[in-house]
């Protein structure tokens, strides 16, 4: 029986090209979203859309239940279309990392024991609500004898850096999405994914 992905946050830069990724290598992709409006998109994409917000708890639940996954990947982020419209976000990206991944973590142990995969930056955040929320997403998912997938800043297509190269740690988009399939069963610890 194929191997079952339950992917937080398939509509996002990274979940667009895991979904094709995962497929491809024989996964069966359930791939949440929190917008109606993004299923044609999943669809297309090859995963089965589930639409459903993070924070509600109950639907959560749910939802991970209906599907029963084998592997959870949280791809979830609460960023702004405009890169200068970070520092605005930081207290909703922290709650996603924080109250969102939590709320996956509960909802995947009313299934059994789901993998737990989740993203995470390789650059030192500023002393700050990020910070503290990476924080504590790093600890919960290595409680869960989890992987942290620590990514370098993207570029390329649809990243906030589509022409220029930042300055490391960066990674290629589509590279990092590579790198994340082969790492759905690597042991539990924090992985450095940078070009």
């Amino acid at each position: 029986m194929p191997t079952r992905v339950f992917l937080a946050g398939a509509s996002g830069v990274i979940g667009r090209r895991l979904i094709p990724r995962l497929v491809d290598a024989g996964y069966v992709v359930g791939g949440m979203t929190r917008s109606p409006d993004k299923t044609d998109l999943i669809s297309r994409l090859g995963a089965e859309p589930v639409v459903c917000d993070v924070f509600d708890r109950a639907a959560l639940t749910r939802a991970v239940r209906d599907f029963a996954p084998d592997v959870i990947i949280n791809q979830l982020t609460d960023l702004p279309d405009d890169v200068a419209d970070i520092g605005a976000h930081a207290e909703m990206n922290a709650r996603v990392r924080t109250e969102g991944n939590q709320n996956l973590i509960d909802a995947a142990r009313t299934t059994g024991k789901p993998r737990i995969l989740a993203q995470t930056v390789a650059w030192q955040l500023p002393d700050g609500p990020d910070a503290a929320a990476a924080a504590e997403l790093e600890r919960s998912v290595l409680a869960e004898e989890g992987v942290v997938l620590s990514y370098g800043q993207f570029y390329g297509p649809g990243t906030y850096h589509e022409r220029d190269v930042p300055a490391p740690p960066r990674i290629q988009i589509d590279r990092a999405a590579e790198r994340t399939v082969e790492l759905l069963d690597a042991p539990s610890g924090v992985v450095v994914i940078t070009d």
